[in-house]
């Protein structure tokens, strides 16, 4: 997979993530888990996003906002497909800035990098899911244009019931 964002121009503060963000980026994932009200359900480590996301079998990218040299804030996305439209699209797994950094511009900042990206590489989607309890970011999101898919349900088998499902 090609990390590269190629001739796009990323939005100031934001920049492509590398090998050396994986501890912040695992950091932040933890937060974003706390955020949404599961602490504990990060099974996730930095040599997990090393290989995910930097190895060679990269499955996944990210972008990094970035003030000072800290890493503030993550997008994590990766390229998905429509048989529908016939071409890729862009799926945000995960979108988080530090609370003490939101209000700056980063979200924001965020989806137009990933919109650009998707336009420079002919991709037709920019997809990505919210918890329906998150009002502000929902709010967020609709006032850049993204509108709810009302009529599909999010359906996950994982675990033990992901094993379950492939010994049939």
């Amino acid at each position: 997979m090609s990390r590269e964002t190629g001739t796009v121009v990323l939005p100031a503060g934001i920049r492509e993530a590398t090998v050396e963000d994986s501890g912040d980026i695992l950091r932040l994932i933890r937060e974003l888990a706390t955020y949404e009200r599961e602490p504990d359900a990060v099974a996730n480590t930095a040599d997990l996003v090393e290989r995910w996301l930097f190895g060679p079998e990269a499955v996944a990218s990210a972008l990094v906002a970035e003030i000072e040299g800290r890493v503030v804030g993550i997008a994590v996305w990766y390229p998905s497909y429509s048989t529908w439209t016939g071409a890729p699209g862009v799926y945000l797994e995960d979108l988080f800035v530090e609370p003490e950094h939101r209000g700056h511009g980063f979200g924001k900042a965020f989806l137009v990098a990933l919109a650009r990206i998707a336009v420079d590489r002919g991709y037709q989607r920019f997809e990505w899911v919210v918890l329906d309890w998150n009002t502000p970011s929902i709010e967020f999101y609709e006032a850049l244009g993204a509108r709810p898919m009302r009529d599909w349900t999010t359906y996950r088998v994982e675990g033990e019931q992901l094993t379950a499902l492939s010994r049939l």
